[in-house]
């Protein structure tokens, strides 16, 4: 456990994550009062980064739950091993001669040793960092099964009981605000909205991810990648496509980058053909 946002901020630079002073706080209030944190952000702004360097630099397990549309719980939490359970019952049948004590055989059925642990109820069996990524994803119904969760650190399971967590896992739920995540789930978690990194912080980000890359060629990507964040693109390129462009040039052996070379390699860091042509149109501007 660290004893600062300080110490939290040098622990997740130490796994080359680097934390402004509010996501810090927010992270290491979420550890000291045992909160969900829940971040919201454009897409590439360091949301899972988040969850992996904090698994990283607390020396914990990442439990990771990526959400989509028509999740539930035989995805997230549990499901029986019925074909198991079958051969078992058939096992005390044989072994029963053809008679079987029914009441009995249906207790042995809904044990651990048939139990499949999904990852919520992985998180709930051992110290870890549960990531619930893009929660905006899943549907209302996911969200009001997750309330217990984030309210109790247990859940309960019909056939098989309660699972409370001797030691609650630190969780963070991510959203990239598809959609409105609801306030009762909200209520229950520490809050953070994520930025795109200023200038500086991103040249050090590239600079510290691919040691290789110099300063001048850092610095040029960054200056860029926050022109290109100022136009109005369909989807704005995060840091993940900062760092795939300047890996592309590094393959490519270019120590600059210059409107021509960015026309070659603009698929490293934009997604859309329609985000293609809108910045290629504008290269020479962008690069003046």
């Amino acid at each position: 456990m660290t004893d600062s946002p300080e110490e939290l901020a040098a622990a997740l630079d130490a796994t080359g994550y680097l934390a402004d002073d509010g996501l810090a706080t927010a992270g290491f209030l979420a550890l000291r009062m045992g909160r969900p944190l829940f971040c919201e952000g454009e897409p590439g702004t360091g949301k899972t980064s988040l969850a992996i360097a904090l698994a990283t630099a607390l020396g914990r397990p990442l439990v990771r739950l990526q959400c989509h549309e028509g999740i539930d719980a035989a995805q997230a939490l549990y499901e029986w091993d019925f074909p198991r359970q079958l051969l078992h019952l058939r096992a005390l049948e044989a072994a029963g001669d053809g008679h079987l004590d029914v009441e009995a055989a249906e207790r042995s059925l809904y044990t651990e040793r048939f139990l499949l642990a999904r990852p919520l109820l992985q998180a709930l069996t051992a110290p870890c960092v549960l990531l619930i990524d893009e929660i905006d994803r899943a549907d209302d119904e996911f969200e009001a099964f997750l309330l217990q969760l984030l309210d109790e650190n247990a859940v309960t399971i019909p056939e098989y009981g309660e699972v409370r967590a001797e030691h609650p896992p630190l969780v963070v739920l991510t959203s990239n605000r598809t959609r409105e995540v609801h306030d009762a789930l909200k209520r229950r978690c520490l809050y953070h909205w994520l930025e795109h990194p200023d200038l500086a912080r991103e040249v050090t980000i590239l600079r510290r991810r691919i040691p290789l890359i110099g300063e001048v060629l850092a610095r040029q990507i960054a200056e860029a990648v926050h022109r290109l964040r100022e136009m109005d693109l369909l989807k704005p390129p995060g840091v993940a496509e900062s760092l795939d462009w300047a890996r592309a040039l590094l393959a490519l052996q270019r120590d600059e980058l210059d409107a021509a070379t960015a026309a070659r390699t603009l698929g490293a860091v934009l997604k859309y053909s329609e985000d293609l042509d809108r910045v290629r149109a504008k290269l020479d501007a962008l690069f003046a």
